[in-house]
């Protein structure tokens, strides 16, 4: 099957037989997941100061505790939506669980800072074949519709609010029990999803063998995207080093693409990019992710250097970002979608994400935050909700049931790289406004508020991209089967 080819799309899973499977536990289950493999890649950021004393990092060793996990998560996840939808995305789902558990006992239990990469890396590994298999169990599971709709609502705000739930928890944990524990705290939520797995409903197998050469030139081409963006906050985007690795990534990605073309077993096939919708989905949580990810940093560095709030002050200070989410996308969301399109819907929602992300460029040093941090996070927050909920939906929506691991790879790739690559990019301009000069908070600030602003217009572009590839309700209905 090659690039332009390939059957018509057809609906992703006919309803389930009535109460098989139990849907709300289904929904926990999934949730669950997906909240523990986000909330994982911010909870261990608060918690890196005592990492570093425990284990005598040295700084430059400290920022693959973080990057280890990225590195393997991002430039794993289309080969582990792939081998879910050949090899049973249950079975998938439930390896990568036990990998990511096993691997955060070990980094629990680490005594060396390589034996924490290490594990972090694993963990990275286990994260990638668990998240894109938890969202095509999630389509196969819930019949389209209403019952659908919902249970992305809450898949949607849980992948938005795990960012958030990681920095309050990891506050929590790091101050009154241990850095160890932001770590340990993934078993138990393993265990409990392990338990559950029997729920969920399979859906079609993909027939086929594996596309070795494109699984690996993929994964090597993320990855040395991924790299190549880390190197970058370090060396600047124009030292060598950095610019060698990004040469590497388009060619390996190019390589890749042509793969796809000529393999019988090809992982992107045509019939996943009939759908302009699904080009949007990919473009808006590529860019939202960006958007957020650099939201969360300024927040924490204006909260923690200019106004002198402690971690655990800081993790409260979200608290706003999260009830904005929550609302949005597991209440609102879902009821404004069952009344108006998804092209309205999607658009209201990163239209409030602007507005609330350039309201943080009021912020001051001496700024009250009832005036603005509080109010701006929860405009943004009830944006963003409604944003990935919608997103998510139309990303998945109409793709053949043998395709949804793939389909969910992608999203989730996506909101990965986009977050990496947005976090370094505005990192890198508002660094340079500071330009060498004293660091008063008035100056720093400043410097913040440019990142702010680069995040807004991030979110802006993915609206315009929503709005240029999602039809208008009655062109849709035209040209596209119901899911």
């Amino acid at each position: 099957m090659t690039l332009s080819e390939g059957p018509e799309v057809v609906s992703l899973a006919e309803a389930p037989p009535e109460g098989e499977p139990k849907l709300g536990i289904a929904l926990g289950v999934i949730a669950l997941a997906q909240l523990m493999l986000v909330l994982d890649a911010t909870i261990v950021g608060v918690a890196l100061p005592s990492i570093r004393s425990s284990l005598d990092l040295a700084a430059g060793d400290l920022s693959w505790v973080m990057s280890a996990y990225l590195l393997t998560f991002g430039g794993l996840l289309l080969v582990g939506g792939r081998l879910g939808d050949i090899f049973g995305r249950r079975k998938v789902f439930s390896i990568g669980l036990v990998i990511f558990t096993i691997a955060s006992l070990i980094g629990g239990l680490a005594t060396a800072g390589a034996v924490l990469i290490g594990a972090r890396a694993l963990q990275g590994v286990g994260a990638a074949l668990t998240a894109p298999t938890a969202l095509s169990l999630l389509a196969s599971t819930f019949p389209a519709g209403p019952a659908r709709n919902k249970a992305m609502g809450v898949y949607g705000a849980v992948g938005g609010l795990g960012s958030v739930v990681g920095l309050v928890l990891g506050g929590v944990l790091t101050e009154y029990l241990s850095w160890r524990w932001v770590l340990y705290v993934n078993i138990p939520i393993a265990v409990v999803v392990l338990l559950g797995v029997s729920v969920l409903r399979e859906g079609e197998r993909e027939q086929g063998g594996i596309d070795l050469p494109g699984a690996i030139a993929v994964t090597l081409g993320l990855g040395s995207l991924i790299y190549a963006i880390n190197e970058a906050d370090k060396e600047g985007w124009a030292s060598g080093r950095t610019i060698g690795l990004l040469a590497v990534a388009l060619v390996l990605l190019i390589v890749f693409l042509v793969i796809q073309l000529r393999s019988r077993s090809a992982m992107l096939t045509g019939r996943l990019f009939h759908d302009r919708g699904r080009i949007g989905s990919i473009l808006v949580m590529l860019l939202v992710g960006g958007g957020m990810a650099a939201t969360f940093y300024f927040l924490t560095l204006y909260m923690q250097v200019v106004k002198g709030y402690t971690p655990m002050q800081c993790a409260m200070a979200y608290l706003p970002f999260a009830v904005g989410m929550v609302i949005s996308a597991g209440g609102v969301g879902p009821q404004l979608l069952a009344k108006t399109s998804e092209r309205s819907v999607a658009l209201l929602g990163l239209a409030l994400a602007t507005v609330g992300t350039f309201w943080f460029a009021a912020l001051g040093p001496t700024t009250s935050a009832w005036a603005v941090l509080l109010p701006a996070q929860l405009v943004a927050g009830f944006g963003l909700g409604l944003s990935f909920v919608t997103a998510t939906i139309v990303g998945v929506r109409g793709v053949a049931p043998q395709d949804t691991g793939i389909a969910a790879g992608l999203i989730n790739t996506g909101q990965q790289v986009g977050g990496a690559l947005g976090l370094s990019v505005l990192a890198a301009i508002a660094l340079a406004t500071l330009d060498g000069g004293e660091q008063t908070p008035a100056l720093l600030t400043d410097s913040y508020t440019v990142g702010f602003i680069g995040a807004a217009l991030l979110y802006l572009v993915s609206a315009i991209a929503w709005a240029v590839c999602v039809r208008p309700a009655g062109q849709q209905q035209q040209q596209q089967q119901p899911a």
